[in-house]
């Protein structure tokens, strides 16, 4: 358990700056996420809510919330490093699935969004929140 912990939670680029580096990236990341497609889905445009793809073939309410959620809530948590390496899961499972799905017959100039957004994410997933971040907080009071 202790090593789950310690996969999940800790994380250290290195040093202090790169680790700065590393909390400047969340903060920008999850903010242009939240502002650019986010708030859309909170704050329908002219009275129409945002239509979200369903290329899966989900049940609607199950793929919107899954698409709502990693727009508005995993956002606030990446800023705040919190459980990173989890939360960043639906967003590259929707940017991941919106590049090569939604947007495969579309030109590069609109599916480099989406791949870029699934780049920086898997990059969040395998590096983690650095040491400025509620994870490497609650690594440091486990025994």
């Amino acid at each position: 358990m202790n090593d789950f912990l310690k996969l999940m939670l800790h994380s250290d680029v290195g040093s202090e700056l790169n680790n700065w580096a590393l909390f400047g990236f969340r903060i920008l990341l999850a903010g242009e996420l939240l502002l650019v497609h986010g708030l859309k889905k909170l704050r329908p445009t002219n009275d129409v809510p945002e239509t979200i793809p369903n290329p899966l073939g989900l049940p609607p309410k199950l793929n919107n919330l899954l698409a709502t959620v990693s727009d508005t809530i995993v956002p606030f948590l990446v800023m705040a490093g919190l459980a990173t390496r989890l939360v960043v899961l639906p967003v590259i499972s929707v940017t991941a699935i919106g590049y090569s799905v939604v947007h495969r017959h579309d030109s590069p100039l609109v599916r480099d969004i989406p791949f870029m957004y699934t780049l920086c994410f898997v990059l969040l997933l395998l590096m983690g929140a650095g040491t400025q971040s509620v994870d490497y907080y609650l690594w440091s009071l486990l025994p």
